[in-house]
């Protein structure tokens, strides 16, 4: 599995953004997309993921409401949708892909990453 994140960039505060992570590459039926974000110096973290074959989704409480993971069916592209942006969303964000069944919230089971994208929200 390939992935190639794209759609990072500057936004004010309260603005929206999406970002988009295209997948290429097998699939499988218990293929899982997500979302994790990165500030510097600290760890990443799970933001949403989108199971491919049910297109179920679950998120981080701190997105609730304002974050979107949705793909497009058929497609090989996953999206993250982020709406009602805050300053401290800014990070370096990165799609990630993993085979399992259930959710999955840690980075090290994810073996397949995309490169990062910078989100930057300013004030």
């Amino acid at each position: 599995v390939q992935l190639q994140a794209s759609g990072g960039g500057l936004v004010q505060a309260g603005g929206s953004l999406r970002l988009s992570c295209a997948k290429s590459g097998r699939t499988f039926s218990t293929l899982t997309v997500a979302w994790f974000r990165q500030v510097a110096g600290k760890e990443r973290d799970f933001i949403g993921a989108i199971m491919w074959s049910t297109s179920t989704t679950y998120y981080a409480d701190s997105v609730k409401g304002r974050f979107t993971v949705t793909r497009d069916n058929p497609g090989n592209t996953v999206y993250l949708i982020m709406d009602n942006l805050k300053p401290e969303d800014t990070a370096v964000y990165y799609c990630a892909a993993g085979s399992f069944i259930g959710e999955r919230y840690s980075p090290q089971l994810y073996p397949y990453w995309g490169q990062g994208t910078q989100v930057t929200v300013s004030s």
